[in-house]
């Protein structure tokens, strides 16, 4: 009996390493995947009084852009103390992608014309890679 309640407890903690080890390896794969993703920061100045409109437009032209390759993501900020002041935080897959295609989509090409009904001029623009990723 002393025999099978080692040899069970062995097996138990045998799956339970292998859990942990798969866990931690699928974490490692999505954080070098991620590692390798491009920042894009565009800073934004709405025209004065026009701020919300921006935005609104801002929220049409995303959820066209969320649909796109090599996608990940894209936050859009407002500066609290002032709206007119916009701040989107966007990740790709492909930085070669988002300077050609991406910029040349249809819909993008429609609110760069529109928005010089609502904006001040065109985006401040930085690139950014990931060096380090830090987590709680």
């Amino acid at each position: 009996m002393k025999l099978y309640n080692r040899l069970t407890s062995f097996l138990i903690l045998i799956v339970l390493a292998l859990v942990l080890v798969g866990w931690v390896s699928s974490d490692i794969t999505s954080n070098r995947r991620s590692e390798k993703n491009i920042t894009v920061l565009l800073k934004f100045k709405a025209q004065p009084e026009k701020g919300e409109r921006a935005v609104s437009e801002f929220v049409k032209l995303l959820d066209k852009v969320k649909k796109e390759p090599h996608f990940v993501a894209i936050k859009l900020h407002v500066d609290p103390e002032d709206n007119t002041n916009i701040l989107l935080y966007e990740t790709w897959e492909d930085q070669a992608y988002y300077t050609t295609e991406h910029m040349n989509t249809t819909h993008l090409q429609a609110f760069m014309e529109d928005s010089k009904n609502f904006l001040t001029g065109p985006p401040d623009v930085s690139f950014w890679k990931v060096e380090n990723v830090f987590k709680k």
